[in-house]
């Protein structure tokens, strides 16, 4: 028997027992040739590998996530996560589809990678309507159907529109997921299901979204699974609770670990492997764990050659060197070894490339003070509506508050509220909106992004008038990103020159530029278990229970404009 490499003495996990079995592996070219515990004499293997009883286990698989939340290029995202055992992706690339629609994601789909990235298609391009955010791109029904036939597509992104998925039968939302039903019936359709329950519950399933990956309870865990629907559990629903119902109803084949969104700081220190061993903390099974992040979403996607260790899957794999603490030795791919621990993050041979334009997507006007002034009709206090934020997740609060009124005009850098800011960045309508967030800034200062999901136009968050002005000039001029000042001193910037929202930099650079942006935002008093994702999803419409975007405040539920003021209009 001539083979190409053998694991030998191996502690290799069974997929269908949930078993760690001692066992000599075969690899011929890129797949699994034969798994033995028998002794093979007459073996001839290019090269031996003694695995001395390390744990291997298929390579990581992330069905549900966002290449562009890690801020940088496909071919710089892949040489991070390999280092961290994910061998294969599912990306939803609707942030650089926001911006450049089509064109962006051809951009994606043509860069090179060291691992598997397949796609999902980009169903909410915008997340809701054009009348209620503006984008740079557009994806409806045709570039859907384009889009079907490309060997990369393996599923439908997430459907975000609740009201056109519940309320409105003939909506973009729903036209684009009965086009997909009709030309690929057996396709996963993806889900962004918040908070829904009951009928509205059995709405989203009755459309055919059958996966949901937002912030799960202990109730909706249940409701849903038992429902029919798949769920993908990111860092901020494994929870000891969460897990616990898992558990106690045997749902892990209902059930996938996924990520959805790791910020590039984070990249530094983990990927998948992070939230498998979160979960493995939070007190599932480390057998589970790994048949949640290996078998259970390949499943979920159809794949027919990966996910296991058995003869004819790829030759995807990893040494663990302790399975609870799920410390990884090496990582091989297709069936050659990729990673050794202590390995340095690799920068792709080849710098990714982009077209020229893609680095000059800024189309906005700088802001005036003019702009930051509000007339009232009211003499002495006005009532404002506030986005309230909280201290962990993406969740909002509408509340309302009083701020004082001087010479006519809102003071509001005296009200204890910042002021945010939404302008259109894309040409086309020059608009600007405006809302006021409490729990947000303590300090004197302003924080300003592109990087404001999922429309990206350009947002600025302060307490500070003059502030609010330097740090969007300062943003213009490095054509997207993160800025932070402080008393009209630029405390931090993460540059994000590619479609104001993805970096060529080494991950390594970026990583330490988005972590000075987060320390600073610290600083300034912003308090969350995520302050980028918390103030970069103030903008996503989708996300309850009040955000921004260029055309005003609004209910995300609803889907009704809030004004500014209590009964007035700007």
């Amino acid at each position: 028997m001539k083979v190409d490499l053998a694991i030998v003495n191996a502690q290799v996990f069974n997929t269908f027992s949930k078993r760690f079995e001692k066992k000599n592996v075969f690899i011929v070219k890129d797949k699994f040739y034969y798994i033995t515990a028998d002794e093979i004499n007459d073996c001839q293997a290019a090269e031996v590998v003694d695995a001395k009883n390390q744990y291997l286990i298929p390579g990581l698989m992330d069905i549900h996530m966002h290449i562009e939340s890690s801020m940088t290029s496909p071919s710089i995202f892949s040489e991070a996560v390999l280092t961290y055992g994910v061998t294969t992706v599912i990306a939803d690339a609707h942030e650089i589809a926001n911006v450049f629609g089509m064109e962006g994601l051809e951009a994606f789909f043509s860069q090179p990678s060291a691992m598997d990235i397949f796609y999902a298609i980009p169903s909410s391009v915008p997340s809701t309507t054009p009348e209620l955010e503006t984008t740079g791109g557009f994806i409806g029904v045709e570039e859907v159907k384009q889009l079907l036939k490309h060997p990369k597509v393996m599923a439908l992104g997430e459907a975000m529109n609740f009201n056109g998925i519940v309320n409105e039968p003939d909506s973009l939302i729903r036209q684009i997921l009965h086009a997909v039903q009709e030309e690929r019936p057996l396709m996963p359709l993806e889900g962004h299901v918040p908070r829904v329950s009951g009928l509205e519950l059995s709405k989203f399933l009755y459309a055919g979204i059958t996966a949901d990956h937002t912030h799960q309870s202990p109730e909706s865990i249940y409701e849903k699974i038992t429902n029919g629907m798949f769920l993908e559990f990111q860092k901020k629903s494994i929870t000891p609770e969460n897990i616990s119902v898992v558990v106690e109803n045997d749902f892990y084949d209902y059930m996938a670990i996924i990520t959805d969104d790791v910020m590039a700081d984070d990249l530094l220190e983990g990927h998948l492997d992070a939230n498998v061993r979160l979960a493995i903390f939070s007190g599932m099974p480390a057998e589970q764990a790994i048949y949640c992040a290996t078998y259970t979403p390949a499943r979920r996607m159809g794949f027919q050659d990966r996910g296991a260790i058995v003869p004819g899957f790829k030759a995807d794999f990893l040494l663990l060197n302790d399975v609870e603490s799920f410390e990884i030795g090496e990582v091989y791919k297709d069936g050659k070894l990729v990673y050794t621990q202590g390995d340095e993050i690799k920068y792709p041979a080849v710098k990714p490339n982009f077209p020229e334009h893609f680095y000059h997507s800024l189309n906005c006007r700088a802001l005036t003070a003019e702009d930051l002034r509000f007339k009232v009709k009211v003499s002495e206090k006005a009532v404002v509506n506030v986005i309230k934020i909280s201290e962990v997740g993406t969740f909002t609060e509408h509340v309302q508050q009083e701020v004082r009124v001087a010479d006519g005009f809102l003071d509001w850098e005296s009200s204890g509220l910042a002021l945010i800011v939404v302008m259109e960045r894309y040409g086309k309508t020059g608009g600007i909106a405006y809302g006021f967030v409490d729990k947000a800034l303590y300090e004197k200062g302003a924080v300003a992004t592109t990087w404001a999901h999922d429309h990206h136009n350009l947002m600025v968050m302060g307490t500070s008038l003059e502030d609010i002005i330097a740090a969007q000039k300062q943003l213009l001029d490095m054509q997207g990103g993160y800025v932070v000042v402080q008393g009209g001193d630029v405390q931090a910037v993460c540059p994000l020159p590619v479609g104001g929202i993805i970096s060529d930099a080494p991950i390594q650079e970026l990583g330490a530029q988005l972590m000075e942006v987060r320390q600073a935002m610290s600083r300034l008093g912003y308090r969350n278990s995520n302050e980028i994702m918390s103030f970069s999803t103030l903008s996503l419409p989708v996300s309850p229970v009040i955000k921004i975007t260029d055309k005003g405040m609004m209910n995300v539920r609803s889907q009704m404009m809030i004004p500014l003021i209590e009964g007035e209009q700007l």
